[in-house]
């Protein structure tokens, strides 16, 4: 019999009943130090009080109001997001996929009103993730997740990862009179913890400029201060046209936007694109104050000591534990170890340690704690993952 609630995760056998900065605790009184944050969502911890406060006091005098009124709250989270960065224009929704799906709308609608309905192409690269809709998987283009939802929404090309030999240039030859964006992502997370380096950006950007094709970035993992800038494509001092936010940006609420400039934007008028929920006043007041916290550049500074702090642990882990970890990558607290065991057991033996960490791909063990976790939960969250790497050499 099919379990009422639909089995599409395989859940680990735990169950949380609350939890409080870094760590999660079970109904028996188990506490767990807390790796995953969701999957980067709880960017600043379980039950931060800022933003215990923001939901509160919303949800005392407005929950919900359709967008066919003015919402105050998402006018205020908007200007927040456009003085903080390259966009003029915003848009909310209630998930990284959702997201996804308005941005490839966006730049499909700007090149139909452009005089050029022929564009409609548009490029990624292997190994990304966007999403689990249908544009999303079409998008993203792996084996895994589209298998059996055929047929796919069509113009999606996958090219190989940029910095792979031959992966620029297969971008630039892939670039043709029906190209209308490259979706990227500047670290990837499901992909296995991948950073695109600074040079590939620029050189992206340029590519795109010299051909008249929009620039995407898919920072909903890596965004919202998670590599110790409020935006991960501000380390290669370059912007997208258009750029997807999710998780971190409602610290635990579900919130999602994308963010354009004004010209990428121009196609999308009075009645192409809705969303019921989205902006709502609850997530955009909880959102509101995350931004606040995270885009104060004492803040991102934090993180970027916080996540050097933590790298240096990981690869004194490495040193100690070659026959279980291979290297070190991320940056900020968007860290990765690359494992010689499959990730996943890894993850589970550090249930025994009270430790929670996330699986990805290339055999990558991801790490995405709170961006404010301590000091002394970093060191904590060391203790544990070698003790983890322990009794995995102790069992083979």
């Amino acid at each position: 019999m099919i379990a009422t609630v639909l089995p599409t995760y395989n859940r680990a056998p735990l169950a949380f009943e609350r939890g409080a900065g870094s760590w999660l605790v079970t109904g028996d009184g188990q506490r767990y130090l807390d790796l995953g944050a969701g999957i980067a969502v709880n960017a600043l911890g379980h039950a931060h009080p800022a933003l215990i406060a923001a939901l509160t006091d919303q949800a005392a005098r407005l929950w919900h109001v359709s967008n066919i009124y003015t919402v105050p709250e998402q006018q205020d989270l908007a200007d927040l997001l456009v003085a903080e960065t390259f966009a003029d224009t915003v848009f909310f929704t209630n998930s990284g996929t959702e997201a996804a799906e308005l941005a490839i709308k966006m730049a499909r609608k700007f090149h139909h009103d452009a005089g050029q309905p022929e564009r409609v192409e548009i490029i990624a690269v292997e190994g990304a993730f966007h999403g689990r809709s249908t544009g999303a998987i079409a998008a993203a283009g792996s084996e895994k997740m589209v298998k059996g939802f055929g047929p796919l929404m069509p113009g999606f090309t996958q090219l190989k990862w940029p910095t792979s030999e031959g992966g620029h240039d297969a971008i630039r030859a892939a670039i043709t009179d029906q190209t209308c964006a490259v979706m990227i992502e500047p670290v990837q997370g499901e992909g296995g913890i991948r950073v695109v380096p600074d040079q590939c950006l620029k050189g992206l950007r340029d590519l795109c400029d010299q051909t008249g094709t929009l620039l995407i970035f898919d920072e909903v993992q890596c965004g919202m201060g998670r590599t110790g800038r409020l935006f991960a494509h501000e380390w290669a001092g370059v912007s997208p046209d258009i750029m997807m936010v999710a998780k971190g940006i409602g610290g635990g609420f579900p919130l999602g936007a994308v963010l354009a400039t004004e010209r990428a934007a121009s196609g999308m008028t009075v009645g192409t694109h809705g969303s019921t929920y989205g902006g709502n006043p609850l997530g955009c007041a909880v959102g509101a104050a995350v931004t606040k916290i995270i885009a104060d550049p004492a803040f991102l500074a934090e993180v970027a000591r916080k996540g050097a702090l933590f790298r240096q642990g990981l690869e004194s882990l490495v040193a100690r534990h070659p026959q279980v970890f291979e290297g070190v990558r991320g940056e900020g607290l968007m860290l990765g170890l690359r494992c010689k065991p499959a990730p996943a057991d890894v993850v589970k033996a550090g249930y025994d340690a009270g430790i929670l960490t996330v699986a990805a791909a290339d055999n990558v063990l991801r790490l995405l704690p709170a961006l404010n976790i301590p000091d002394d939960d970093i060191a904590e969250a060391l203790r544990r993952l070698d003790q983890t790497a322990a009794s995995l050499t102790k069992a083979a």
